[in-house]
């Protein structure tokens, strides 16, 4: 457990050397890893997933503007599994689960081909940071119908209920 939380540690330092002085972009993938630990305790799910997920979901925005002048979920998700990648090659981490935590990235936005609960944990966690940026939140019924409709866990749409309707 120690040697997983030292990974992970070691990994979210990798993300915030890679987004350099955006404070932005390490904000919001601080608070998706923290949606996602508070989500997977009530999921049975691969932990170091979850957490090695949430924290590089993101990771290729930066490429993404750079060739796409886009930050646009699309041009991430095609970018980000490759710059993930080679972040983890450099520790003691499965091909395995190299491959799902990429899945996960590269659909992220998306939400085509995968279904795993890890998946639906990110996809969660990353909606509950995102719903400010994309809905006026004085529109209760909008936010209310966007949670029933798009959320996948359980968890997930009681912290985005407590966060936003109550």
């Amino acid at each position: 457990m120690v040697k997983q939380q030292n990974l992970i540690n070691q990994i979210h330092q990798d993300m915030y050397d890679y987004f350099g002085n955006d404070k932005k972009r390490k904000s919001h993938a601080d608070s998706v890893l923290k949606n996602a630990k508070l989500i997977s305790e009530s999921e049975t799910c691969d932990k170091l997933i979850v957490e090695v997920s949430a924290i590089l979901h993101d990771i290729g925005i930066h490429e993404a503007e750079r060739k796409y002048n886009s930050s646009a979920g699309i041009y991430q998700e095609k970018e980000g599994p490759a710059i993930a990648k080679d972040i983890l090659s450099k520790y003691d981490i499965s091909n395995k689960d190299i491959e799902h935590i990429c899945k996960i990235i590269s659909n992220h936005h998306s939400d085509k081909d995968i279904a795993t609960i890890e998946f639906k944990i990110i996809w969660d966690a990353d909606w509950i940071v995102n719903i400010p940026d994309e809905f006026d939140l004085n529109d209760k019924i909008k936010i209310n119908k966007i949670i029933s409709k798009v959320f996948k866990t359980q968890k997930g749409k009681e912290l985005a209920n407590s966060k936003y309707l109550e």
